[in-house]
C-alpha cells in the first residue's frame, strides 16, 4: 500500500458513479419485485461485500421479505481466490421450503456462489436464485448461473461500494479501479 492513504494514490479512475449504481438498484429492485410478486423471498446477503448493494436493492423492492446473512470466503486475507470455501458465520435463518435470493457484491471465480447456491438446495429452499452488483466472467473458473447483476465488468480490481482492497475502501460511496502499481506493492508485502 502506498505510504500517504489518500485514496487519490490508489485510485487509476472511477468505473461507476453514485448515480449510476442508484440506477442499477432502482432497476433490479424493479424486477426483483415483479419476479417475487406475492412471495416472501429471504433475502441472504453475502457478507461482508454485500452491505451496501443489499440496503439499497431492498429499499427499492416492494415485497414483503425476510432479511439475513452468510459470511462465506474463498480469498481470505489474499488477492486471488484459495479455491477452498469455508462458511465464517451461517444464516439464523431456517431456509426450508423458502425462496432465496442471494446477493452479492460480485460474481468473480463463482466459487463462492456455487458453494451457497448448492448449501442452501441442500437445505431445502424451494428455490435459490442471486443479485450481484458486478458480474466478473474474465476469473471465472466455473459455469454458474446469475440471474440479476448490475453491470459486467473486465478484468479491472474495483473497491468501493462494499467491494474491498486488503480489507479496505469498502466504504467509497462510487466503484473505482485500483491502480495497477498499488496492486504490486501490496502483492509484495
Amino acid at each position: 500500500m502506498p505510504k500517504n492513504d489518500n485514496i487519490d494514490n490508489i485510485i487509476d479512475h472511477k468505473l461507476f458513479t453514485e448515480q449510476d449504481i442508484h440506477n442499477m438498484c432502482v432497476k433490479l429492485g424493479k424486477q426483483l419485485t415483479e419476479d417475487y410478486a406475492g412471495k416472501k423471498p429471504l433475502i441472504v446477503g453475502a457478507l461482508k461485500g454485500a452491505i451496501f448493494f443489499l440496503t439499497d436493492l431492498v429499499r427499492e423492492m416492494n415485497v414483503k421479505e425476510q432479511i439475513d446473512f452468510m459470511d462465506v470466503s474463498s480469498y481470505g486475507d489474499s488477492l486471488e481466490s484459495s479455491g477452498q470455501v469455508k462458511i465464517i458465520s451461517d444464516l439464523a435463518t431456517d431456509v426450508k421450503d423458502r425462496d432465496v435470493l442471494i446477493v452479492e457484491d460480485i460474481v468473480d471465480t463463482g466459487l463462492t456462489l456455487k458453494f451457497m447456491k448448492e448449501l442452501l438446495k441442500k437445505r431445502g429452499a424451494k428455490s435459490v436464485k442471486c443479485c450481484v452488483l458486478l458480474n466478473k466472467k474474465a476469473n471465472r473458473q466455473i459455469d454458474i448461473d446469475v440471474e440479476y447483476y448490475g453491470s459486467k465488468v473486465g478484468n479491472e480490481f474495483v473497491v468501493g461500494y462494499g467491494l474491498d482492497f486488503m480489507s479496505f475502501y469498502r466504504n467509497l460511496r462510487y466503484i473505482g479501479v485500483l491502480k495497477p502499481e498499488a496492486i504490486k506493492l501490496a502483492a509484495n508485502k
